[in-house]
């Protein structure tokens, strides 16, 4: 056997592996391509979920309310359009001039403070269509036309098209994000041409990860915005950790193909092990009870492999492909050194760890009382839609419009009556609707009762005809008191009657001169625009605005009022929907799922570290770190007196802590190494941390612009809000990992090796000098650090902590 192949045979796994990779780096580029196409052309699949609320659990009140909305009721579009500096007569006038629009059914305005009050003038338009509908949008587009040359705002989901919008400011986000990429790569690079290997790999991580989301069927509008750029964020360093380890064994004398086999060999046990943290996180958001964190943790953990998966078997072949041009374009290095800044760090080290605890202890509190919202239209905050900042101004003028929808069993109008009378006497109610108080003709409502004279004066068809009507019906429900007493003296709810006249007319049964056709097609339209809203095959439909804002005490005391007033009559058959219900089902779910998400995180994190050190006290240091920097993090509002969208809460804590954990594992990592090998904890810590910059730079960095960028250049409120928090998060834990963590790790070096698993105080540790054969572990110095496995005889000098099968000192030579 020759050499090399005695070389080859004691090759370890990962060796192998990477041998493998390297030489058949243009099988995997075919493998790469084929699977970038076919992603690629797959990405048009994928279902976008533009309704927060279909990712309720399906036992909360509004998930189930909405479910029946959707399968028995159509909901007409709306629109609010308010119209300032402009006089009563003016906004009579283009009143008239909106309800000749196509497509608009109804413009309510009149005289009275609902409508007209300081100069402004606000019609409620309902169009002849749902919000989606063609025939609307065009309508919506022709109001918009009218009243351009007005001071107007206009508040509507009619044509709002969300998902479009964010998806072309994300297009201007990631354009910007990846130049600002860019230039932090070339600045902290050794060679110029290594960015366009990043590039690479990337774009082909991003569009696997996007072309196979439609195996999930749908995914949510958040998730398909913000995914690229968090995996562009969370996983960059990947392949920044390869690239430099190439880099070093290439200055280390190895030729290309040697290095770039050694470099991957060392860098897929460290990646998969970064990765750990950031992957637990996404588990933990996807053990939200709101299905949202599902969606979200899966795709972005599928991004996390993806990208791992393009940096093992894609980036070697390239980095062999670009060998040449990486060669001619290296650069000095542009990095520079804080080693100042490390001993200014540990000249401070007994000051600002109590500090630091100081601030975290009033952060907990802090963060704990900040004013969370549940409702989009609740967000503060600086970039905020067109929509947004007509709804608000429309508010501040005319007061809240916030709808409530109450569902009941179907068919007893004066139990719908009742109810809507005692809801419509409340302060905070403005308008009340449902059938019951739809009114027929003056005064009398639909629901009402009335005997054959009545209905014919309000039908306009003849009085006998009218009788044999109603004697037909209530021979059709077998109430056989219309045929044997006086047929004047039964009484049945006009609607129920109506109906069954246009019935028969549709059957041929009944016939109608012109006049009586006319008037009777136009109560059909009538009746069935209510029909069609307000009562389906099971439920019947109320419908309140109440001037309350969406969330808060106010509204849920109101549905609390509302809920008391329904079940005197229907018990627990009562359903209430709508924003102000969606905000409390999220609120109750909110504390579950952020402790679940809280608790969870920390403890995967925690494991994951305690395998990777092996020291139980050394991840209690690093987690208790980056676990301030996130209570910091969320203190914020609480201190600017604004509020926070409970989602970016809950998606940014689990980030935080599971992606800039891996900034403090780079500095603790290298302070042990360094310990080992300089001896004086100081100097090490020192070291570590100039070590360490470049990479903490880097990585958190591009992060922290990527948050900044979407929290700043986006007009979505959910997405802002992750955004915002996920950069002011990533910057915060940077600081942190770079003062107060070096600190942690030098006062607390006695507690990380006391708790050392694998050698624990229990073993004693031998100070010995001379020759010392043994079979085991060892850990500390030996005319130099060592840390590993021994089986053999060791002459010299000894201070290590040993667990050894067979430990015995022998006498040196000199002694004989």
């Amino acid at each position: 056997m020759t050499d090399l192949e005695e070389e080859k045979k004691s090759e370890s796994v990962m060796v192998k592996l990477s041998r493998f990779i390297v030489d058949k780096r243009k099988a995997f580029f075919l493998v790469f391509i084929i699977v970038a196409v076919f992603c690629a052309s797959s990405i048009s699949k994928v279902k976008v979920n533009d309704d927060i609320t279909t990712y309720l659990p399906d036992t909360t009140e509004t998930r189930r309310g909405l479910t029946i909305m959707d399968e028995e009721f159509v909901t007409y579009g709306t629109a609010r359009v308010m119209l300032s500096n402009i006089t009563y007569d003016q906004a009579r006038n283009v009143a008239d001039t909106l309800e000749l629009i196509d497509g608009v059914t109804e413009v309510a305005f009149d005289d009275t403070e609902d409508h007209y009050q300081n100069a402004s003038a606000l019609f409620d338009v309902t169009f002849d269509g749902e919000a989606g509908d063609p025939a609307a949008i065009a309508a919506m587009d022709e109001v918009r036309e009218q009243v351009s040359g007005y001071d107007a705002s206009i508040s509507t989901e009619v044509g709002l098209d969300t998902s479009a919008q964010l998806q072309k400011e994300m297009g201007v986000i990631l354009v910007i994000a990846a130049a600002v990429i860019v230039a932090v790569l070339l600045f902290t690079s050794k060679s110029y041409m290594e960015v366009p290997v990043y590039i690479i790999v990337f774009a082909v991580a991003a569009v696997m990860n996007m072309g196979t989301n439609y195996w999930f069927g749908t995914i949510s509008f958040i998730t398909n915005a913000i995914a690229v750029v968090l995996q562009l964020a969370l996983a960059i360093d990947y392949a920044i950790i390869f690239c430099h380890r190439y880099m070093e064994e290439r200055d280390n004398g190895l030729d290309a193909r040697e290095a770039d086999i050694a470099a991957l060999s060392k860098a897929i046990v460290e990646i998969s092990s970064s990765s750990l943290t950031t992957i637990s996180g996404l588990v933990a958001l996807m053990l939200m009870q709101l299905r949202i964190g599902f969606d979200m943790g899966i795709v972005l953990a599928k991004g996390i492999i993806c990208s791992m998966i393009a940096v093992f078997c894609l980036m070697p072949g390239l980095l062999m492909l670009f060998n040449k041009p990486i060669e001619r374009t290296r650069h000095s290095d542009l990095m520079p050194h804080i080693t100042l800044w490390g001993r200014a760090m540990v000249k401070v080290r007994f000051i600002l760890p109590p500090i630091f605890i100081a601030v975290t202890v009033a952060c907990v509190f802090f963060s704990n009382n900040c004013a969370y919202v549940f409702s989009t239209n609740s967000i503060n905050g600086a970039n905020l839609p067109d929509y947004r900042i007509a709804a608000d101004k429309i508010a501040a003028t005319f007061g809240q419009s916030n709808t409530i929808a109450m569902l009941v069993p179907k068919g007893d109008y004066e139990k719908e009556g009742a109810i809507l009378r005692q809801a419509e006497a409340l302060p905070d109610i403005r308008t009340a609707t449902g059938l019951a108080n739809v009114e027929a003709d003056d005064g009398r409502m639909i629901t009402d009762r009335m005997n054959p004279r009545q209905f014919a004066e309000l039908a306009g068809v003849d009085v006998e005809l009218a009788r044999l009507l109603y004697q037909a019906y209530g021979l059709s429900q077998e109430e056989y008191g219309a045929i044997f007493q006086n047929p004047d003296d039964y009484s049945v709810p006009v609607i129920k009657v109506f109906n069954f006249l246009l019935e028969q007319k549709d059957k041929g049964v009944v016939n109608l001169s012109g006049e009586q056709e006319e008037k009777v097609e136009d109560l059909r339209d009538q009746l069935d625009a209510g029909l069609a809203q307000l009562e389906g095959e099971n439920w019947s439909r109320l419908v309140f605005t109440a001037d309350t804002p969406e969330e808060g005490e106010e509204p849920f005391a109101l549905l609390d009022e509302l809920r008391a007033i329904a079940s005197r009559y229907y018990g627990e058959d009562v359903i209430l929907v709508g924003n102000s219900t969606n905000a409390r089902d999220l609120s109750e779910s909110f504390s579950g799922d952020n402790l679940k998400i809280s608790v969870l995180t920390a403890l995967f994190v925690m494991v994951i570290l305690l395998f990777t050190f092996k020291s139980a006290g050394l991840p209690v240091l690093l987690v208790l770190t980056i676990q301030g920097s996130i209570w910091i993090n969320f203190s914020f509002p609480y201190l600017q007196g604004t509020n926070m969208f409970f989602l970016a809460y809950l998606v940014v804590s689990s980030i935080q802590m599971g992606a800039t954990i891996d900034y403090a594992i780079v500095i603790t990592n290298r302070y042990l190494e360094l310990k080992g090998l300089m001896g004086d904890r100081r100097e090490a810590i020192v070291t570590a941390l100039d070590q360490s910059f470049p990479t903490v730079f880097t990585s958190g960095s591009i992060m922290t612009v990527a948050g900044f960028l979407i929290g700043k250049l986006s007009t979505d409120s959910t997405i802002s809000s992750v955004g915002l928090a996920l950069g002011r998060g990533t910057l915060i834990s940077i600081i942190l990992v770079m003062t107060v963590l070096p600190q942690f790790l030098l006062l607390g070096d006695s507690l990380i090796e006391r708790t050392a698993l694998t050698l624990n105080r229990s073993r004693n540790k031998r100070f010995d000098q001379g020759t010392m054969r043994l079979d085991g572990h060892v850990r500390g110095h030996i005319e130099g650090f060592v840390d590993g496995e021994f089986k053999g005889v060791i002459h010299g000098s000894v201070d290590a902590l040993i667990e050894s099968k067979y430990q015995g000192k022998e006498r040196d030579h000199e002694d004989e």
